[in-house]
């Protein structure tokens, strides 16, 4: 009887069932379904985490094309680079590296 009472006072578009399969679907969707609001989510923060590296890479790609054009045209800076970065020397130099000590 007091089951009865209760359910009298519910709306009738509430005890229907299709409302009733749709909540239940929608919970099971929500909640117990791979693709949940907490697997999106983490999706979600991956991909923006992949398009700011993304966004990264193409400006550091477009830094070593501008320092690729300006090494190709000029010979002196080829040279220049090749000596610091790749310690090249010409035949007959000497190379010395100075190596700053470390503590231990």
């Amino acid at each position: 009887m007091y089951l009865n009472t209760m359910l009298e006072r519910v709306p009738g578009f509430l005890r229907s069932f299709y409302f009733l399969a749709g909540a239940l679907f929608l919970g099971w969707m929500f909640l117990f379904d791979a693709n949940d609001f907490i697997k999106q989510y983490e999706v979600y923060a991956k991909w923006r985490e992949l398009n700011t590296e993304k966004e990264y890479y193409l400006s550091e790609i477009e830094k070593v094309k501008k320092d690729r054009a300006e090494l190709l045209s000029s010979p002196e800076l080829l040279e220049k680079f090749a000596r610091e970065k790749y310690i090249m020397k010409r035949p007959g130099e000497d190379v010395f590296l100075l190596v700053p000590q470390t503590e231990e």
